[in-house]
């Protein structure tokens, strides 16, 4: 993949197994972040995913979803990437599973950074040869071996 994604840390990847649920997938990319410092409290972070995802699905369709949440709890911008090789119902904008979930978790107010690594996300997983290679991983060594 030429490395555009190659600044998500190896130890916040996640597959996520069929017939996990949406608060389910969430838990488990707040989990991937639980040691990182900049997260100073998952807890926190938890709910506001849960929270955010309660006003409107982050699930954007064509098998991606983004959780996003802007907290103080968060200290510097941090991401987390979830893989369901079998689809994970995320009540996408299509209806359809989500195979890819990214997670940002983003300071309060920090904005700039966010933007454009979500614009670098989105570039990479709209094209459709990387989203397949990613989608089909079912080991973390997989993940890595394509970032």
């Amino acid at each position: 993949m030429n490395g555009r994604l190659d600044f998500i840390e190896p130890s916040q990847i996640r597959i996520i197994p069929a017939g996990t649920t949406k608060p389910e997938a969430l838990n488990m990319l707040v989990e991937a972040l639980s040691g990182n410092p900049a997260i100073t409290d998952c807890e926190a972070l938890r709910r506001a995913l849960l929270e955010r995802e309660a006003i409107q699905s982050t699930g954007l369709g064509n098998g991606v979803a983004v959780p996003h949440v802007r907290i103080p709890e968060v200290t510097e911008l941090t991401i987390a990437l979830g893989i369901a090789p079998n689809g994970i119902e995320f009540d996408a904008l299509d209806n359809k599973p989500v195979q890819i979930l990214v997670l940002f978790a983003t300071p309060k107010d920090s904005k700039k950074n966010y933007l454009s690594l979500l614009a670098k996300v989105m570039v990479a997983l709209r094209n459709r040869t990387t989203f397949a290679s990613l989608a089909s991983c079912h080991t973390v060594e997989e993940v890595i071996a394509l970032l």
